[in-house]
């Protein structure tokens, strides 16, 4: 059963200003290590930082919540599985809502384009 939906559409140059602007603080407030690993490691670094921040938005938003003081940025995690689909990890106040909702899983779709990164959430009881 759906829980909740989500949706984020971000520009990229909006989140490649803020790494240009703020750098490592900006990194360590909104990513995982594991995150600004990935992202660097990327051709586009920006593209990909900003499709994550859209999806913590999204998945965010499909809890009910947005991003707020029961879950915050780096409670949501992206990884990629085996066959590199990027799927969500939630952690600390974020795994903690999970479990209290008794959600099942939480689904995500990632785009991007030049200008803008988008990424929906479907939150699953």
């Amino acid at each position: 059963m759906i829980f909740g939906t989500g949706l984020d559409i971000i520009e990229i140059d909006r989140i490649k200003k803020s790494l240009e602007r703020y750098s490592q603080r900006f990194e360590n407030k909104v990513f995982t290590d594991g995150e600004i690993n990935y992202c660097q490691s990327q051709a586009d670094p920006g593209k990909h930082f900003a499709a994550r921040f859209a999806v913590k938005e999204a998945v965010s938003k499909s809890l009910g919540t947005g991003i707020s003081n029961d879950v915050g940025f780096k409670d949501i995690e992206v990884v990629n599985n085996e066959s590199g689909k990027p799927i969500v990890k939630m952690a600390g106040r974020g795994k903690l809502l999970f479990e209290k909702l008794n959600l099942k899983s939480i689904h995500i779709s990632i785009s991007h384009d030049r200008h803008y990164a988008i990424a929906h959430a479907i939150a699953e009881q």
